[in-house]
Order: C-alpha cells, then structure tokens, then sequence
C-alpha cells in the first residue's frame, strides 16, 4: 500500500478510504519506517453524525491520512450506495495488530488516556499479548488545558514511535489536531473507549453482534444511563439520512 492516500468512498459527506485492514496494517509498518508524521482516523455512526454539527472535528478527519469505516451499518450503507468499503476496521483491532507490530519490530508505544488504573491493566495486558513489546511511557486523559504542554513533552521526551489516545471523542481528536507537530510520533491512532476495553474493564460485544451491527446495543445495556440518548439521536439521524441517501441514488 501506498503511503500516499488512498483511495475513497464518500458516505454521507464522510471520504472513507476502500481498504482492508491488512491494506492498513502493511501501510503502518511503512510509516514506521519512515520519518513522516501521520494519524489513522476509525470512524463510527456516531463520529459520522457528530461531523455534521462539529467542523473541527470533520477538518481533523479530511486531514488523516488512512479514514476507515469502525461500524457495520456504515459497511451496509456504502455498499447500497454503490460505493463498497471492503470491511469494517475496529480501531481496538488496528490498536493490538499494531502493538504487535511495535513488539516484532522494536518499535516503541506511548499510551494517553483513561485513568491510571485502567493505563496499569492495560499495559499489563498488552506487555501479556506481546512480552517483547516496549512501552516507552503513559499518561492518564484526565488534565486541565494548562497541563496539555506537560502530556506533550512527555510524549516526545520518552521517543515513542506510536500514541495510542482514548480520550473520548472529539477530545482525543482536537489534542492530536493541536499538538501532532510537537509529537514527535511516527504514527498516532485516536482509540476512544479501547483502554477500558483491552483492560477488561468493560466487556466488548461478541463476534455475532459485531458482525450484525449490534455493539453499540451491547454497549447500550452496558452503560445505559451514559449512553442511552446519545445512540437514540445518532443511531436515528444515521437510519434517515441512509434511507434519504438511498433515494436520492
């Protein structure tokens, strides 16, 4: 794969690039290879409704390098528009393939996010998943503006090739917008909920609600208070812009 922009798929005024997540893994290794700076963007239905109200947020993901489809409905939609994306990327998946990456070729991994104790389990976890692995610091996501400069140094002072931030959206995506440059990283991926998952301490769907576009449900009777609305508003705009998308084709 190219390490120029692939190609892409517009779905609802999202550009998806049409690969695989094998296309985006040999694409990562490259980066890694390289002195170049990029960021991976996973994008789910309700980042896809979120863009339409949040300008910074959709500038952040037009600017990426590699935009992929983290939703089954988004995989459904695209293919009734006649636009395929070949499959859906979790950014969990892309996040413990590149980790093992990183262990293989020694390459080193920087881990911003959660709280502390949730960064401890999921260290722990990936140090199990990949004994080789070096993890060349990590910083929780809780901190005031005034202490951004502080993650920031940290970041480039422990000579990371790879930042892993689950910070929660859009957060995670305005700190890599504002500080990619100061980074000193070779490849930076915007994880949202992924350290919780990775440490256990939430339960990710089974393979068969993946595959039928049911994890945000699985998700929902999980944490129904948190994101009860949230999904009722999104899950309802993506069902009418898809049928309004469909037609106007």
């Amino acid at each position: 794969m190219d390490l120029k922009k692939p190609k892409t798929q517009n779905i609802l005024n999202c550009s998806f690039n049409a690969v695989t997540e094998q296309n985006v893994l040999q694409w990562s290794e490259g980066i890694l290879n390289s002195p170049d700076t990029h960021y991976i963007v996973t994008v789910n239905v309700a980042i896809l409704m979120m863009i339409r109200s949040d300008e910074r947020l959709k500038r952040f993901i037009e600017s990426s390098t590699v935009t992929v489809a983290d939703g089954q409905p988004i995989i459904w939609l695209s293919r009734l528009l006649g636009n395929p994306l070949p499959e859906r990327i979790p950014g969990i998946d892309l996040c413990q393939k590149i980790t093992k990456i990183a262990a293989d070729s020694g390459k080193t991994v920087y881990l911003l996010g959660a709280t502390n104790a949730v960064l401890n389990k999921t260290e722990r976890q990936l140090l199990a998943d990949n004994p080789a692995l070096i993890i060349a610091g990590k910083s929780d996501g809780y901190f005031d503006d005034h202490e951004t400069e502080n993650r920031v140094n940290r970041i480039r002072n422990s000579g990371a090739d790879i930042l892993f931030v689950a910070m929660g959206v859009p957060r995670q995506e305005y700190f890599i917008q504002e500080n990619l440059d100061k980074l000193g990283v070779n490849l930076t991926i915007a994880l949202g909920g992924s350290f919780d998952v990775i440490s256990g301490i939430t339960k990710r769907a089974p393979n068969w609600m993946q595959n039928y576009g049911l994890e945000w449900f699985f998700r929902l009777l999980q944490e129904p208070r948190r994101l009860g609305k949230r999904y009722a508003i999104t899950n309802t705009q993506f069902l009418v812009l898809s049928i309004k998308a469909f037609f106007k084709k």
